[in-house]
């Protein structure tokens, strides 16, 4: 039995996903000299949306969450001194 693949954490609009394989295509060319069809774009495409776009998605969220935090903070500091006065 093949292992299930974990489910993309985020999904591109069919538009998203042609710009992207074409880029990969490119980048692979140019980088590197192969000459990548669309289905081995779109293998590059899917590993990195699978395995390594959650790491940045997560690392967002994670840094969205501690700049909301310190924003959070900083107003109930600042509400604080005001009814104090």
């Amino acid at each position: 039995m093949a292992p299930r693949k974990k489910p993309p954490i985020l999904t591109l609009t069919p538009e998203q996903e042609s710009e992207a394989n074409s880029k990969i295509k490119r980048f692979m060319e140019d980088r590197f000299e192969l000459d990548l069809g669309s289905f081995e774009a779109a293998e590059i495409l899917e590993l990195f949306t699978r395995e390594i776009a959650p790491h940045y998605y997560n690392r967002a969220i994670f840094d969205v969450q501690t700049h909301l935090k310190e924003r959070f903070e900083s107003i109930e500091s600042d509400l604080w001194a005001l009814e104090k006065n």
